[in-house]
């Protein structure tokens, strides 16, 4: 396919990975005014941006083992579709719990359609070129990742009102439905279908236990308590009996032959956590500039631009510099690095730090997630078979799903703790008067201080309580970051295919002329057999 021709069918990819990523952020902003209108509480507004990450997370291997069986570009606009009914119904909401449902609904359709535009992508360009159209999805999921807060603020803040926030992804999805019919052209090829159900409901099972666990714990219940036993001991046995499932089954949901490869095996770990350092970034910034610096939800969104670009062009700079070169291991060790200074440079911010010591900071951690967010795909796929270019990239994705859900509740945790902490502390300073102050409790989201409505001295009490806990946060995923510095260190860099859909070359250190490296597979493959696994045998085993 020509590079126009490429672009034209990854259009539609692009507009619904823009809007899948958009409704996961767009909220962020506007969820005490979505709470507080539907009469919800603290489990309720932790449970509106939990539902879709845990809907999300479980769903996409069963959507990755669905695209090594029928039709992708079905698969993808399935997703929109369910989407779109979840979004407009999430719009429609008159309580919290229909509100929580219906984000479970959204959270499945963004499962597909951000796995789906991996697999497709794969299925299109073979490895080797894959990196500069890789840049092109790091772009967007930048753009919508940052940019959602900016924009529900704005909505939010406008005649619009927070149900728009909702309402605003749906046109965009059915535009993609659209813009994918024209455009993405993949011959369907019928084979036998025989779909793990079993194994869908063990992970999706354990995953789901799990991240209920994170949710609850320290809130609900002691995190040392009966119920944490309970529930991370049943999610050890849903997971150790998903093990056993896929062992024996004959189309595993998540084949366990990916794990044998160190590549895949170190990159799904990476990933897990790139996705804490990424998720938490933005969910934590969007609260640091508004309830440590006192800017309103729209100049928060501007604050973060930063990140934005640097991501952008960390991104697009390394794809482009991939396809040339074919190396792909420098830019996963030097993105771990920068993210893991980054977020150790955030941990130091105070609520007076000048803002372009943390505009710096930011770029750093931008930077470092642009430079891995895609490439760790990129590595995966690299690495497999055709037939199983769905499985092993929705394993990478998956991970980086579960990572930025688990972190993000669990240092939603750490964060209430610290600023309850430092607002204690603050309040003791100031005498007896100020612990009448409703948010001396530590729980943030049941009080969230009108900044505009204290006192000069309580005030700058609050704001130095949020600056010095979110900080806190970055305290703990710095080391995440680290520990993904030093998987990829151990990641062995194997030359990068010319064809999307010939055999993977064995797992080996790079050759100097990465060109090389399908001629040397060549050999050890008899004649006959290299012109059924390649090329004819790609295209009767893929749709690409």
């Amino acid at each position: 396919m020509t590079h126009r021709r490429i672009l034209e069918a990854m259009s539609g990819l692009l507009l619904g990975m823009f809007v899948a990523v958009l409704s996961s952020t767009i909220v962020s902003n506007a969820l005490p005014h979505i709470i507080a209108d539907l009469g919800g509480g603290e489990s309720s507004y932790t449970w509106v941006v939990t539902a879709s990450l845990l809907a999300m997370t479980a769903s996409t291997p069963l959507w990755g083992k669905l695209a090594d069986l029928v039709s992708k570009k079905v698969l993808v606009q399935t997703a929109l579709v369910i989407f779109v009914l979840g979004s407009a119904a999430a719009g429609l909401s008159q309580s919290s719990g229909m509100l929580i449902a219906c984000r479970v609904v959204q959270g499945i359709g963004m499962g597909g359609i951000t796995a789906m535009a991996q697999v497709i992508l794969a299925s299109l360009i073979a490895p080797r070129d894959r990196g500069r159209y890789n840049g092109y999805l790091g772009t967007v999921f930048a753009v919508a990742t940052v940019g959602g807060p900016l924009l529900g603020g704005v909505i939010t803040d406008s005649a619009l009102g927070w149900r728009w926030c909702f309402y605003v992804g749906a046109p965009i999805a059915v535009v993609a439905i659209v813009v994918l019919e024209r455009t993405l052209k993949l011959p369907v090829v019928k084979r036998e279908v025989k779909l793990d159900v079993t194994g869908a409901l063990l992970i999706a099972s354990s995953v789901s236990l799990l991240l209920i666990w994170v949710t609850l714990a320290g809130d609900t219940y002691a995190w040392m308590s009966w119920q944490t036993a309970a529930m991370v001991g049943g999610a050890l046995v849903l997971g150790a009996l998903f093990v056993l499932t896929e062992a024996r089954a004959k189309m595993p949901i998540m084949p366990l032959k990916l794990f044998r490869n160190r590549t895949i095996a170190l990159a799904g770990l990476a990933s897990l956590c790139v996705g804490v350092a990424m998720f938490s970034a933005t969910v934590f910034l969007s609260q640091y500039f508004q309830l440590a610096r006192g800017a309103s939800p729209t100049r928060a969104g501007l604050m973060t631009i930063p990140m934005i670009a640097g991501l952008v062009i960390a991104s697009t700079t390394s794809g482009q510099f991939i396809s040339r070169t074919g190396r792909w291991k420098p830019w996963l060790v030097t993105g771990a690095a920068l993210l893991t200074g980054g977020l150790g440079l955030l941990s130091t911010m105070r609520y007076d730090t000048p803002y372009w010591h943390v505009a710096a900071f930011m770029a750093l951690v931008g930077l470092g997630v642009g430079m891995m967010m895609q490439n760790l795909v990129l590595s995966t796929q690299n690495q497999v078979a055709p037939e199983d270019l769905g499985s092993a990239s929705s394993l990478v994705v998956f991970f980086r799903s579960l990572g930025g859900a688990i972190g993000v509740t669990a240092l939603g945790a750490v964060l209430a703790n610290r600023v309850g902490h430092y607002t204690e502390t603050g309040l003791a300073e100031l005498g007896p008067e100020a612990r009448k102050f409703p948010g001396a409790g530590g729980h943030h989201t049941e009080s969230i201080p009108h900044l505009d409505a204290l006192p000069g001295p309580l005030r700058t009490v609050i704001e130095s309580a949020y600056g010095h806990g979110i900080a806190d946060v970055y305290r703990f995923a710095a080391p995440l970051a680290l520990i993904a510095f030093v998987l990829v260190l151990c990641i062995r860099e194997v030359a990068l295919r010319r064809d999307p859909v010939a055999a993977p070359a064995a797992e080996a250190a790079a050759p100097r002329e990465p060109e090389l490296a399908g001629v040397r597979a060549t050999p050890h493959r008899k004649p006959g057999h290299a012109r059924l696994t390649g090329h004819a045998h790609g295209h009767h085993r893929d749709e690409g």
